[in-house]
Parts: C-alpha cells; structure tokens; sequence
C-alpha cells in the first residue's frame, strides 16, 4: 500500500507558475516551425495533485500541449523531437533534470541533488483535438523507435461532463477520497495519475448515475 495524500494549494501554486513560465519559453522557441496551446489536464486541473508520503516521487503535473500543424509539415517523430529539445533548453534553468521519452509523454523532474529525491515532475502529452471531440496522441513506440499519432483510450472521453454532474450532485468530496483509495492501491508503476483519474470519475459516475 502507497500512503497518498493531497498536496495543498499553497505548495502547488509556484510550481504550476514555474511548469506555465517553462511552458511560455517553449513556445517562442517551437514558433518558427508550429504552435501549440497548453492545457492543465488530470489531477493538476482539479486541484487533486497528490503525493506518496512512503515514496520519493513527490508530486507530478500533467499538460496537454496541442500542436498546430494542420498542414501536416512535419511528422510525429519530427514533432516530438522538436518539443523535446525545446525544453531540455528551458526546463534545466529552472533546476529540472532532461526530458524523459516514455511511452506516452515527455517527463521532466526536479530532483534534489543530495537525497536524489523527486521534488516533483511534470509530464507533457503532445496531443491533437480532432474535430469530432476525439484526441489523439504522439506515441512513442519504444520497441521500433517510430512515433505514431494514437486514439486517447474512451476512458479519457466527455470527461468535463461528468464532473460537472458529479460536482452539481455533491459527490466531490467522496470522488476525491474514492480517487486516493484507488492510488493507494494500484500496483501498475506504469499507470499515470491521470489513467487513475479517469478511471475514478468513469466509476464513481456510472455508479452513481445508474
């Protein structure tokens, strides 16, 4: 069992003011060749950022960076590969370790150089809204090295709706304790806060919907 608590609103503030500051910088370097619009999404939007007080990962930010590119000038590798070096140039100015390439973000890290403790993270998805309502992400296929555009899963789906139906019928207070169980309990190292998230709300909405 993990022991997850939520981190407050005083500790979180300046780091999302740093993550929004490296986020800004970002854009003036990619400008030449797209544009993109960031977006808080996950635990990070919602005030529900947490921390495991047994681990050394402190706590973690999520952001959908949306990339304009409609024209399709470059390809996903190129896309990503852009990103990534734009903010290895920015993010270790502000103390952060290299951007990490997993699966389906860009990872950055604030690490305390003497207890090589993980202050906090950040992870970037590179993401495109398509015009039906569905998103689609750059995925980095480590087996074959190639990156390809991904369907997020429907779990990640009208999201927004079903929170606002969860807040509108006082069910907050018991989806944030239903979303610290289900942290508390997961074994899946490569599960994110946000795939637990979602799943929190899908689950907590279906039963109390139904």
């Amino acid at each position: 069992m993990h022991d997850f608590v939520y981190v407050t609103r005083a500790v979180a503030k300046p780091v999302r003011d740093e993550l929004i500051q490296i986020i800004q910088e970002v854009q003036d370097i990619v400008r030449p060749y797209f544009t993109f619009q960031p977006k808080p999404v996950g635990s990070s939007s919602m005030n529900m950022i947490t921390y495991d007080r047994k681990s050394n990962i402190g706590f973690d930010f999520d952001f959908d960076l949306a990339i304009n590119d409609d024209d399709e000038n470059y390809s996903q590798g190129e896309i990503r590969n852009i990103m990534r070096n734009a903010i290895d140039r920015v993010a270790p100015r502000y103390g952060y370790k290299h951007c990490e390439d997993s699966t389906r973000v860009l990872t950055i890290k604030k690490v305390n150089t003497f207890t090589s403790q993980i202050i906090h993270s950040c992870d970037f998805a590179l993401v495109y809204n398509c015009k039906d309502g569905r998103q689609q992400y750059i995925r980095f296929n480590k087996k074959n090295g190639n990156y390809t555009w991904e369907y997020q899963g429907k779990g990640f789906r009208n999201l927004d709706n079903k929170i606002a139906w969860l807040k509108h019928n006082e069910y907050w207070i018991e989806l944030q304790d239903y979303y610290i169980d289900k942290k508390n309990s997961n074994d899946n190292p490569d599960k994110h806060s946000r795939s637990i998230l979602a799943e929190s709300i899908n689950e907590m909405y279906q039963k109390k919907k139904n």
